[in-house]
């Protein structure tokens, strides 16, 4: 069992009888710096629910940006007020979407970004008997909509390793991307007083709900 499969069980044995008892979708989300592995904790936690009889689905931030990849890092160089949640995505449409799949829906059309070929499209995603949406990215306790906001407490220098493994866009070697890192470390960090759940860099899962 790995460390996010671990975080994953800890997590859902919180959260069942919440889901449980929810009439509608119950949407979570997991934020957090670069690197941190939100897209593995998120992709652990859907199996977890699912290996306990509980749909879920995980939807990713990253492709709500309003440009592809290589255009937004273009955008980023140009304008130093481009970078952060109300520019550069499409936080509305995420919302959107949320409110779509809690009041019944039965498709939503989602954006889908590929880093290697710089391109964009979109997806239907089918949420009939889907009971859990779970939302990772750097920007996702701002999201409406919400049942639980989960915090991971790595900071990006913290991450560096994971982020090296991926070196995604060549980020690692790329010193705007380090600055970029750092503007967004100061947007983030205050992020873990609005979660409910905080997964410490030791793995450890930490509630700050009362009624968890």
């Amino acid at each position: 069992m790995n460390i996010h499969e671990k975080v994953s069980k800890t997590i859902y044995s919180l959260l069942s009888e919440k889901v449980r008892n929810k009439r509608n979708v119950y949407v979570i989300t997991i934020c957090g710096e670069s690197g941190c592995g939100k897209t593995e904790t998120g992709k652990a936690l859907v199996n977890e629910f699912q290996k306990n009889g509980v749909s879920a689905i995980l939807l990713g931030q990253d492709n709500y940006f309003f440009l592809p990849p290589l255009e937004n890092d273009t955008m980023r160089k140009k304008d130093a007020e481009w970078l952060g949640p109300h520019k550069e995505v499409n936080l509305e449409l995420l919302n959107s979407h949320l409110l779509n799949a809690i009041n019944g829906a039965k498709t939503i059309l989602v954006p889908q970004i590929n880093y290697d070929l710089n391109s964009q499209t979109t997806a239907p995603i089918n949420l009939e008997g889907i009971e859990v949406i779970i939302v990772e990215g750097t920007y996702t306790s701002f999201l409406k909509y919400v049942d639980t906001k989960i915090f991971i407490d790595e900071d990006y220098k913290e991450t560096l390793k994971y982020r090296k493994l991926r070196n995604r866009g060549n980020e690692v070697n790329d010193p705007f991307v380090e600055n970029i890192l750092e503007t967004e470390h100061k947007i983030i960090a205050g992020h873990k007083f609005l979660a409910d759940l905080v997964i410490t860099n030791d793995y450890e899962v930490i509630s700050t709900d009362k009624s968890i």
